[in-house]
C-alpha cells in the first residue's frame, strides 16, 4: 500500500477513534485529494476495517461503531496531547493537526530561547559532516566574561526540557561540553574535527535513576502516584544518558534529597540517590 493512502487510512481512523465521526470533507480539506478519492479511502477503510463505522444519514458523515477495533493505529494518549500542546505553544497552526475540534488548553509556557536559525543550520551541517567548526560564543564562565571565538566538533543535540544545546568536542578544553545554541553568538568556517561522538564516554553511556513516592505521603496518595508515573511495583526505572543526568534531575526536583522537602510540592524521590550523586561525581557534577 502507498504511504499516501496509508497515511489517510490512519487519518480516518484517529477521527474515528477520538472524534466518532468523520466525512469526506475532512479527508479533501486536510490532505488536498479530490472528492472521488476521498470516497475511495472511506470505502477501502470500510474493506480494511469492516465493521468499525457505519453511515448516519442525518448527519451525512460515517460515526464509529458500537463495536469499534483499531486496526492502523496503536492508541496512545501522548500522540494526541503531543498535537494539542503543539497548537497550544503555537508550534504548529491548528491546521496541521490531525484533530478537528480542538479543546480549549493552555500549557505553562517558558520564555521562548532566541536560536538563530543560520546558527543551527551550520552547526547541523558540521555535525553531519563529522567536522569542526568556528564558534563564536558567550560563556557564563567568570573566567571568560566576554564572547570568544572556540573551536567544536558538534555530534549531537539535547534538550533539557527549557533549551537545547549541542553536544560537542571542545578543542580549547579538550573534552566534550553542552554547548546552548542562544549563546552561539556566530559560526565560522569548518575544518578537521576533534575526538568523535564514539569517543563521549557521558553521552554513549546510561545510569539508571530509580524513582518512586515520596514516602510522607499517604498510602493512597502514593498508590496514586505510582500509577501516575508509571511506577512498576513503587519504584521505577529511568534510563538516563550521564550526560544528561543533571537536566533530568533537575527538571524532576530531584537535585539534593527531595525526601527533605514537601511531599505536597515533591511527589516523587530518588531511591537510588547515593548512587545518583556517584553519578553526577562522574558526570563532573555534584548534587
Amino acid at each position: 500500500m502507498r504511504w499516501g493512502i496509508e497515511q489517510r487510512l490512519e487519518f480516518i481512523e484517529f477521527r474515528l477513534f477520538w472524534e466518532g465521526s468523520i466525512n469526506r470533507a475532512n479527508i479533501t480539506e486536510f490532505f488536498g485529494v479530490s472528492v472521488p478519492q476521498a470516497s475511495k479511502d472511506l470505502t477501502l477503510y470500510q474493506e480494511r476495517a469492516p465493521g468499525n463505522m457505519e453511515y448516519d444519514t442525518r448527519a451525512k458523515r460515517y460515526v464509529a461503531a458500537e463495536r469499534f477495533v483499531l486496526r492502523f493505529l496503536e492508541p496512545d494518549p501522548y500522540i494526541y496531547l503531543s498535537q494539542l500542546r503543539s497548537v497550544a505553544e503555537g508550534a504548529a497552526p491548528a491546521s496541521d493537526s490531525w484533530i478537528a475540534a480542538l479543546p480549549s488548553a493552555d500549557v505553562a509556557l517558558t520564555p521562548r530561547r532566541d536560536i538563530d536559525i543560520e546558527v543551527l543550520r551550520k552547526i547541523l551541517d558540521a555535525s553531519r559532516d563529522c567536522a569542526s567548526v568556528d564558534i563564536f560564543y558567550q560563556s557564563m564562565n567568570r573566567a571568560r566574561p566576554d564572547p570568544i571565538w572556540r573551536r567544536i566538533t558538534p555530534h549531537a543535540f539535547g534538550y533539557d526540557g527549557f533549551r537545547w544545546h549541542t553536544r560537542a568536542y571542545c578543542h580549547i578544553e579538550h573534552r566534550f561540553k553542552d554547548f546552548l545554541l542562544p549563546r552561539i553568538l556566530d559560526v565560522g568556517s569548518k575544518g578537521e574535527p576533534g575526538e568523535s561522538g564514539d569517543q563521549d564516554w557521558l553521552w554513549n553511556n546510561y545510569f539508571d535513576v530509580i524513582i518512586g513516592p515520596h514516602p510522607a505521603l499517604t498510602e493512597g496518595q502514593q498508590k496514586v502516584v505510582i500509577k501516575d508515573y508509571g511506577l512498576d511495583r513503587g519504584n521505577g526505572a529511568l534510563s538516563v544518558r550521564y550526560a544528561m543526568l543533571f537536566y533530568v534531575l533537575k527538571r524532576l526536583g530531584l537535585l539534593g534529597d527531595a525526601a527533605k522537602q514537601s511531599a505536597y510540592t515533591q511527589h516523587i524521590v530518588t531511591v537510588n540517590r547515593k548512587e545518583a550523586e556517584a553519578a553526577l561525581e562522574k558526570a563532573g557534577l555534584r548534587l
